[in-house]
């Protein structure tokens, strides 16, 4: 007997990301003694639900030039040919490959170079806005190796160790919209 998974008020059909109401984020050691956060401003994208949960899918854009970590200065450094090479690579895209409830998987693009990665998912429920539109959020968590995607600045430290962690936290939160 197979037994699908089920979210709790969370109803078949198509829902969008609300860019309002959801952040992108992520987390590098800095000189590998602290840490140094950012997000995605411009984030757009689709879920749509099954009735078997499986067999959902995830689709999301984000706009690397929205990238900001509170610094000006490393903001156009990340958008620069170092990095994410912003003008010549303008987006990254996430499309889901499975999904089980707990965990999503799918397929990161960025710089033209795709790779599975592997999310931990938390579903935070659904609830009606006051005017009266469907509204469902989740929390999702993960890492990559930075270098996988060609993100290979760095600059070695003077006592060892490097600039930038090749290892980058990723942490989402994401209220998504049910379409009519």
């Amino acid at each position: 007997m197979t037994v699908t998974a089920t979210l709790p008020g969370l109803s078949a059909g198509t829902w969008t990301i609300d860019p309002l109401h959801s952040e992108v984020g992520f987390t590098a050691r800095h000189m590998m003694v602290s840490k140094v956060r950012g997000s995605f401003g411009d984030v757009t994208g689709t879920v749509v639900v099954a009735d078997d949960l499986s067999a959902s899918t995830a689709e999301a854009t984000i706009q690397l030039g929205s990238v900001t970590t509170g610094s000006a200065d490393r903001d156009a450094h990340l958008r620069s040919a170092d990095f994410f090479d912003v003008e010549n690579n303008p987006e990254m895209t996430f499309r889901s490959t499975s999904f089980d409830g707990e965990t999503l998987t799918g397929d990161l693009t960025i710089k033209g170079v795709t790779k599975p990665v592997t999310l931990d998912v938390e579903f935070g429920g659904v609830g009606t806005d006051p005017w009266g539109n469907e509204k469902a959020g989740f929390e999702a968590t993960g890492e990559i190796d930075r270098t996988d995607w060609g993100l290979t600045w760095n600059a070695n430290l003077e006592k060892g160790g490097v600039l930038v962690s090749e290892k980058i936290k990723l942490a989402l939160d994401i209220q998504l919209g049910k379409q009519a």
